[in-house]
C-alpha cells in the first residue's frame, strides 16, 4: 500500500484540501486497494478542528467529499508510516525536516514542484482566495498520481 501524507501550517485549508482531491482521484481510478491519503499540520492550532469553511465550501462545489477530516499534528512516526510526504510551501518543508529530526524521509515534496509552476501553493486563510488554491492543488494533485503511478507501478 502506497501511503501520501498532504502537509501544512495549520491542516485546515491546504492540506484537507490536496487531501480531499486525492481521495476522490483515487476513487475514480478504482486505486483504494493501491493508495491511501492523510493530511496533517506543522502546527497544533487546529487539532481535531474541521476543515475551514472556505475548503469546505470549494471542495462542495466540486462534490468532493470532506466526510472524516480533523485537524492534526504532523509527528515523527509519519516520516515511518507515509511514502510520499508533500508540504504545501517551502515554510512547511522545513518545518517536515525539522519535526522529523533524525527521521528524515527521503520523499518529502514540495507540492508545487510536482508542475511547472514550481511555486508555494498560496495559503488561502491569510489570501481569501480558495479558487487558486483548488486549481494548483488540482494540477498538483494529477502530478503526484502520475508520478505515484510510475514510481510504484500502478496501473
Amino acid at each position: 500500500m502506497v501511503r501520501v501524507l498532504f502537509v501544512c501550517l495549520g491542516n485546515i485549508c491546504r492540506s484537507p484540501m490536496a487531501e480531499g482531491v486525492f481521495r476522490k482521484m483515487i476513487h475514480d481510478e478504482r486505486l483504494e486497494n493501491c493508495i491511501e491519503v492523510d493530511s496533517a499540520g506543522t502546527s497544533d492550532w487546529h487539532v481535531g478542528k474541521a476543515p475551514h469553511e472556505g475548503t469546505l465550501s470549494k471542495l462542495a462545489e466540486f462534490q468532493v467529499s470532506a466526510e472524516g477530516m480533523a485537524g492534526r499534528q504532523l509527528n515523527v512516526k509519519d516520516a515511518e508510516e507515509f511514502n510520499y510526504i508533500i508540504g504545501m510551501d517551502a515554510e512547511n518543508i522545513r518545518n517536515i525536516h525539522n519535526i522529523f529530526g533524525d527521521h528524515d524521509h527521503q520523499r518529502v515534496l514540495r507540492f508545487l514542484d510536482l508542475t511547472s509552476h514550481q511555486k508555494d501553493v498560496p495559503d488561502p486563510y491569510f489570501t481569501g482566495d480558495f479558487q487558486e488554491t483548488y486549481d494548483l492543488v488540482l494540477e498538483g494533485c494529477q502530478a503526484l498520481m502520475d508520478l505515484i503511478k510510475k514510481e510504484e507501478s500502478i496501473k
